[in-house]
């Protein structure tokens, strides 16, 4: 008989030998259909890999990104069932997988389609009320980040970098520091470059503030801030609500 352990450390290494007791419907050592299926699971997680970070894949090219997902798969198998949520850990191993070293950007490229997925599968809340309110109404609500909405900093030009890669070829990437905000709007997260001060309000956006003071705070701290700009962008882009976070909900 075989064990579970043995059985999927030998379902992911194609060097293993099939695991001991493994046999097929006539008692038969079964080799042949062990290989099968072991290099069906690895296509299949490798698809799921492409899927979730499909411009890592696209600037690695299809040969190098399937040798890398074989490395990756095995170093860190799914721990769930749902497929699209695996991948956490795989902007780590980017950041110290040796041969990919000469792209630095890769890793905060992978957190930041992993935040899009995160995004997608975040809880659902309620946009902020301010369909024909009074803007001090709105300026006095006590706002908090929406759970799909995620802020992704980087040294390296990330938007600029997916959006070349998704569909605006012809963007021309100037090598600074990007921020992303992530939110989701409607069914599908839409990453936005998130100006100076950006980060500073979202801190202060955790239901304790009223919306003015957490521009007015922000501003304090970061003085070049647009806060304007600011604002507008958050209330456009569906990043606030008044629910609570999942962990405060009943």
């Amino acid at each position: 008989m075989t064990d579970q352990s043995s059985f999927g450390a030998a379902l992911l290494d194609p060097a293993a030998p099939p695991p001991p007791g493994l046999t097929d419907a006539q008692g038969r050592p079964a080799g042949r259909r062990f290989d099968v299926y072991r290099n069906n699971v690895a296509a299949s997680l490798t698809e799921a890999l492409a899927t979730g970070f499909p411009v890592i894949a696209k600037l690695l090219g299809e040969d190098f990104f399937k040798a890398m997902a074989g490395v990756f798969l095995r170093a860190h198998p799914p721990g769930d069932p749902r497929l699209q949520l695996w991948g956490g850990k795989f902007p780590g191993f980017l950041a110290r997988f040796e041969p990919v070293a000469h792209l630095p950007y890769l890793p905060d490229m992978a957190r930041l389609e992993l935040g899009l997925r995160q995004s997608y599968h975040a809880a659902d809340t309620a946009p902020l009320p301010i369909a024909n309110r009074d803007p001090a109404e709105v300026l006095a609500l006590r706002p908090r980040l929406a759970a799909a909405t995620l802020i992704q900093s980087s040294r390296f030009p990330i938007l600029t970098i997916w959006k070349k890669n998704t569909g605006q070829p012809s963007l021309t990437i100037g090598w600074t520091p990007e921020t992303v905000l992530i939110t989701r709007p409607d069914f599908d997260p839409v990453p936005r470059l998130l100006p100076e001060g950006g980060t500073t309000l979202a801190r202060h956006l955790k239901g304790r503030l009223t919306l003015a003071e957490a521009v007015t705070a922000t501003q304090t701290l970061e003085s070049e801030a647009d806060a304007a700009a600011l604002l507008t962008l958050f209330l456009s882009a569906g990043a606030m609500t008044l629910d609570p976070t999942p962990s405060e909900g009943t």
